[in-house]
């Protein structure tokens, strides 16, 4: 095969400087990602008012469900990608990704289709005000139907990760989160619209996004030459797919419902602590998302090493991985602690005392512990690309547990709305604990070919 230079074989070389190459347009990357999110949040928050900012916050707890589902396909093409790339495997490479897009495809029409159905019943359910129900109701509405460009564009993007590009996405969110905030910014000053236009610019912009990245990932992949061509569709290759992507959609699915749950006992102390905590939890989710993006470039790492049977690079890639998160843990805990007023202005144009001080409380209580969730979302990254995916979940679920749970119980005491954010550091010191002990449990201390994937 003739390959290109933009593809990284993360198998050779210093690990660290491998990893640290790869990884760091991925935190550009979600950057960027995030910045969709936030953009809508900030120009509703700013020029249409604080009821706006609750509802675009509101909804985004269940568009994280939707989110969980593509999350999920991303994760399980790429990992499984990368074990092929890794394996020098092209054939079998090819078929998982015409595999993951049509099946992909097919998970993505339900969803919309479930969506479309039961999106004002889910509004419902997390005891959404009534001053913010309509524009929630029509912010989901409109975002479910750009549903398709978020699907392809996860995979897309999964592809790249797998070949060892992680600047070419980077490139192409740079460019459409960009233009994502100018179209805001026009659709509700310029052309009057509300909510309905933030959604619109949203959705506008990532789909420009994903038609670009599928082009160019279809593009690479021609280059990509098999003799006697290759199966378009394989079941094996489908339930090897399924093997990484259901537990992480189901681990990202019970976080998202785990996060409505809490959204709704957020809902119950009013407008102002939802949009307090609105505003805090975009900067907390930048966070949060960008370390998972990190950690998803380590499984990519793990399982082209794997792939090529190279374990003992898999224990080298973790160390990288912590210095990596940690050393971008230090100005994010000092901006989001010291800064947070500064912060959470940026969303609100003239915030009452409850949303100022639930938001500034929130962040104050979680970014002392963004060292702990970024230490166990490393060793995550090891136990996805490695296939070990029942003690990923174990950790996950019991982080997820804790938080609703203590959430629940803690709000009805003198602590208030405080006590949901607390929930948060009990449930990431109890995951952390337990994933960095799994990650202990693998057979990283030398190169052995027993874990080498199937051809």
């Amino acid at each position: 095969m003739e390959q290109k230079s933009r593809n990284r074989d993360l198998t050779v070389g210093d690990p660290s400087t491998a990893l640290w190459k790869f990884c760091l347009p991925l935190f550009g990357s979600i950057i960027f990602q995030q910045l969709y999110n936030i953009a809508d949040s900030l120009v509703a928050g700013k020029f249409i008012g604080e009821n706006a900012l609750a509802a675009v916050g509101n909804s985004y707890e269940i568009t994280l469900i939707f989110i969980a589902f593509a999350f999920g396909c991303n994760i399980g093409c790429s990992v499984i990608v990368s074990q092929y790339f890794g394996a020098k495997n092209y054939r079998a490479m090819k078929t998982t990704v015409s595999t993951a897009m049509l099946a992909s495809a097919v998970l993505c029409g339900l969803l919309m289709l479930f969506g479309l159905l039961s999106c004002g019943t889910l509004l419902r359910l997390i005891n959404t005000p009534e001053e913010i129900f309509p524009d929630s109701r029509l912010y989901l509405d409109i975002y479910i139907w750009g549903l398709p460009f978020v699907f392809f564009y996860n995979i897309s993007t999964g592809i790249f990760s797998a070949l060892g590009d992680s600047k070419t996405p980077f490139l192409f969110l740079a460019a459409s989160s960009t233009a994502n905030i100018a179209v805001d910014i026009l659709f509700v000053t310029a052309l009057g619209m509300g909510v309905d236009g933030v959604a619109w610019a949203t959705f506008l912009c990532q789909g420009v996004s994903c038609l670009l990245a599928m082009t160019v990932v279809f593009s690479r992949l021609k280059d990509v030459h098999v003799a006697g061509g290759y199966p378009r569709f394989s079941f094996s290759i489908l339930a090897r797919l399924s093997a990484i992507a259901i537990p992480s959609i189901l681990q990202q699915s019970f976080i998202s419902i785990g996060n409505v749950i809490i959204q709704s006992v957020i809902n119950s102390f009013g407008p102002g602590v939802i949009a307090g905590y609105s505003a805090a939890v975009k900067l907390n989710n930048l966070v949060i998302t960008s370390f998972t993006t990190l950690g998803n470039g380590v499984s990519n790492y793990t399982a082209q090493n794997i792939g090529a049977g190279k374990l003992i690079r898999v224990r080298q890639g973790f160390r990288a991985g912590i210095r990596l998160v940690w050393i971008l843990c230090v100005p994010l805990f000092l901006a989001y602690f010291f800064m947070g007023n500064t912060l959470l202005h940026l969303f609100m144009d003239q915030p009452t005392a409850a949303a100022m001080d639930s938001g500034l409380m929130f962040l104050r209580i979680l970014s002392p512990f963004y060292f702990v969730i970024s230490a166990k979302l490393v060793a995550d990254g090891i136990l996805r690309g490695a296939g070990m995916m029942n003690k990923f979940m174990i950790a996950t679920f019991t982080d997820l547990i804790l938080r609703v749970t203590l959430a629940l119980i803690l709000s009805k005491t003198v602590l208030g709305s405080t006590g949901i954010w607390c929930a948060w550091p009990i449930g990431w010191i109890t995951a952390a604990t337990l994933s960095i002990g799994f990650y202990r449990t693998g057979p990283w201390g030398q190169d052995d070919t027993k874990m080498t994937i199937r051809s």
